[in-house]
């Protein structure tokens, strides 16, 4: 593998797995299969084990995508392991600057909204978990369109490179 990244969100059933899935998707139909490994994990460890929640699934198979990994919490090696550690919202940036065992492995941490294209303004993406239909599909629309913009910084980076792109690059 040439790149690894690792998508995070609090519980790992929602946001950090469904971004694994799209990212994976796009890998699958690009010359980029098998040079980058996707995995997720959560800030705590409560869903370990579980797959992803049953609406996401739901919502993500309307958009082609089967959600299968299983929950995990994020451990110590994963910050040696992965090259860009990808969060959803502040609360998730801080609790993984926190984890972070070095200042070289904290620059490795990026906040997925930060690619987003075509959602200015958007600086998170929000936890649909307790919310309606609307929320989800508003989750899976910033994740595809971060995760295109993050696919694309990504084949144009080093993979040890730790500048953060700017909001809508």
């Amino acid at each position: 593998m040439e790149k690894r990244i690792l998508f995070v969100c609090l519980g790992n059933i929602c946001r950090s797995p469904a971004a694994q899935g799209v990212m994976e998707r796009l890998l699958d139909d690009s010359w980029a299969a098998g040079l980058i490994e996707v995995d997720s994990a959560g800030i705590g460890s409560w869903h370990a084990g579980q797959l992803p929640d049953r609406r996401m699934r739901d919502h993500a198979r309307r958009r082609g995508l089967e959600l299968t990994h299983r929950a995990r919490q994020v451990r110590s090696v994963d910050f040696d392991r992965f090259d860009y550690i990808i969060g959803m919202d502040e609360e998730n940036m801080y609790d993984l600057r926190r984890l972070a065992p070095s200042k070289e492995a904290a620059q490795r941490i990026l906040c997925l909204a930060d690619f987003l294209k075509n959602h200015p303004g958007q600086k998170t993406v929000p936890d649909p978990y307790y919310g309606g239909p609307a929320d989800f599909e508003l989750a899976l629309d910033l994740i595809e369109d971060a995760c295109g913009g993050l696919f694309d910084w990504m084949m144009q980076s080093d993979p040890k490179q730790t500048k953060t792109p700017t909001a809508g690059s």
